[in-house]
């Protein structure tokens, strides 16, 4: 296959571009347009595309989903406004966890080192009673710890301890957190 032929292949089938294209439809009306505590319609919506949702998750009408079929999102867990969930890979969210206002949960990435940059994924784990703070950002093949918290604005393009409170670009450990009991 030549270069000028490689860049134009899609990595996604045509069922998977068909349902990219519904979805995106059904966000940005029904999902979008439901009133801003209508939280069990955009959960029965988003497990109508294919994602795992727990009970009594918290998903504000102006997040972004890519690709639903690839969330999953533990009982109780949130996911703020306008946060930007690319799922090209699996993202997990964790029981408890919260993703804030206007934070990035990335599981995808290209290879530039190839002419092409083809499409790589990488999944993303939030654990049971994590923060993903406002704004913070979540590279592709990430784990964050339980219990870990990610301040504003931060970015993790590493792995965070459980329990552990991360602040800065690139995340650099701050402090222990005080391990929390279920309620």
């Amino acid at each position: 296959m030549s270069l000028e032929t490689d860049r134009h292949v899609s990595p996604y089938s045509s069922r998977q571009k068909m349902a990219r294209v519904l979805w995106s439809m059904v966000q940005a009306t029904v999902f979008r347009l439901s009133f801003h505590n209508c939280y069990g319609w955009r959960r029965f919506l988003l497990r109508r595309f294919g994602a795992s949702i727990g009970r009594d998750c918290v998903i504000r009408r102006t997040v972004r989903v890519e690709c639903p079929w690839n969330l999953v999102m533990g009982d109780n867990a949130c996911l703020g406004d306008r946060v930007n969930a690319y799922c090209l890979g699996v993202v997990t969210i964790g029981r408890r966890a919260s993703i804030s206002q206007d934070a990035e949960l990335c599981a995808g990435t290209h290879d530039f080192n190839h002419p092409s940059m083809p499409l790589h994924v990488r999944p993303i784990c939030i654990g049971d009673d994590a923060w993903v703070a406002a704004g913070a950002f979540v590279g592709p093949g990430v784990t964050v710890g339980d219990g870990a918290v990610l301040g504003a604005r931060a970015v993790a393009m590493r792995d965070l301890k459980p329990w552990t409170i991360y602040s800065g670009n690139p995340a650099v450990e701050i402090r222990a957190r005080a391990q929390q009991g279920e309620d």
